[in-house]
């Protein structure tokens, strides 16, 4: 009996310990800030002042170039340039550092802003409490939750589902761990240079020369970045490049439906529209594939190739490849289906209507034939007769 109240009061103070960081975590992002302003006044003093220690950050730039997950871990890959060349100098380095702790010197940098125009009002979005490891209670017991990489795509943040208060077990549902919670308030821009320090039009009195020394200093996000951060050498870099470039976003998937689809309906209405070619225009065609050494079934082959080579870059994610070779697939068949309706319509003039009310279709060249006759069916026909001449 006293196992089992042991065992009681234990699973009782880990579930409270567990509601507790969630309220002390809640309350971090209250409508005052608290927690943030506390991460403002801290940020520098809790600063690694090693080797590669930055203290003045007026002339530095940084770029979130993509968020991959590199060790198990939701990182964001930056770039850090020098020189107010706005990023187009080669980077001082490529580096890591998790999605919380470049968040967290993301709304810091967001905060400050708004503080040095002047509008101390500013209040967080209700995603920032994601930057945490947050519980979420459902029928099934707790779930946690917290920001990081979207699972299909590199350019973009989402709230990912935990199984534990640590936030290191993943949740997976069909390969997904994605929450679909809101998060555009505090979505990064990736690809964007950005200033460490931003100087706004404030009154020139506050510029004075304390004033000035303490603003170099302020970088909550490049600090934060650089504090935490870790170099991504080839292999890091190779991943994020490789999900940027070969994974097929929701997008692209859409795309790519939709141009299969098109290709597909513009397959089936070249096939009727041959069915109703007339005889002339076959033989034309036919002609045309002879003198180019090709027969109706090397076309059928080659196009077959073309749509199995398209299926299997798209299954191996080559994106640029598939794109290319669907586009111009798709732009083959409707240049030859513009064709076979343009000889339909040209065709069309061409008809007779028989007495049945049957429509008889004539090749164009029948013409001349028949005008001929026309000709000599005008003529009265005396052979073997003698005519009277006239006279006058």
């Amino acid at each position: 009996m006293s196992l089992f109240r042991t065992l009681l009061i234990a699973f009782l103070a880990s579930v409270f310990a567990d509601e507790n960081q969630y309220y002390n975590q809640q309350a971090n992002y209250n409508g005052n800030d608290d927690g943030m302003q506390g991460y403002n006044q801290n940020y520098l003093s809790n600063q690694q002042q090693g080797d590669d220690y930055i203290k003045y950050w007026t002339d530095y730039q940084i770029v979130a170039k993509r968020c991959i997950v590199y060790k198990n871990v939701d990182q964001i890959i930056f770039q850090v340039f020098t020189g107010n060349d706005h990023c187009t100098s080669e980077p001082i380095g490529t580096y890591v550092t998790p999605v919380p702790y470049y968040m967290q010197g993301s709304l810091a940098q967001e905060q400050q802003k708004y503080q040095d125009m002047g509008q101390d009002d500013y209040a967080l979005p209700d995603a920032a409490q994601y930057i945490s490891c947050v519980p979420y209670e459902t029928k099934s017991g707790y779930y946690w939750m917290q920001l990081g990489c979207a699972d299909d795509t590199t350019q973009a943040l989402a709230v990912n589902i935990y199984e534990d208060n640590q936030c290191t077990k993943r949740s997976l549902v069909e390969g997904y761990d994605d929450a679909n919670i809101d998060v555009s308030a505090i979505q990064l821009q990736f690809k964007k240079c950005k200033a460490c320090v931003n100087w706004y039009n404030m009154d020139n009195d506050q510029w004075d020369d304390a004033f000035f020394e303490n603003h170099q200093m302020q970088a909550p996000l490049c600090s934060t970045a650089w504090n935490y951060k870790q170099t991504c050498g080839n292999k890091c870099r190779h991943v994020g490049l490789q999900e940027e470039k070969e994974g097929w976003t929701k997008p692209d998937k859409i795309m790519l439906v939709v141009l299969v689809l098109f290709s597909a309906v513009m397959t089936g209405l070249i096939l009727k529209k041959r069915q109703k070619m007339s005889s002339k225009d076959a033989l034309l065609e036919q002609a045309a594939m002879n003198a180019a050494g090709l027969q109706t079934t090397h076309v059928i082959g080659m196009f077959a190739l073309v749509v199995l080579v398209i299926a299997v870059f798209a299954a191996l994610g080559l994106k640029n490849v598939t794109w290319i070779l669907l586009l111009g697939m798709n732009l083959g068949l409707f240049i030859y289906l513009m064709k076979l309706t343009y000889d339909s319509i040209a065709a069309e003039g061409d008809s007779l209507i028989g007495p049945d009310g049957e429509i008889l279709r004539r090749d164009s060249d029948d013409s001349s034939v028949e005008e001929g006759s026309r000709e000599s069916s005008s003529k009265p026909n005396n052979n073997g007769t003698y005519q009277l001449p006239t006279i006058t």
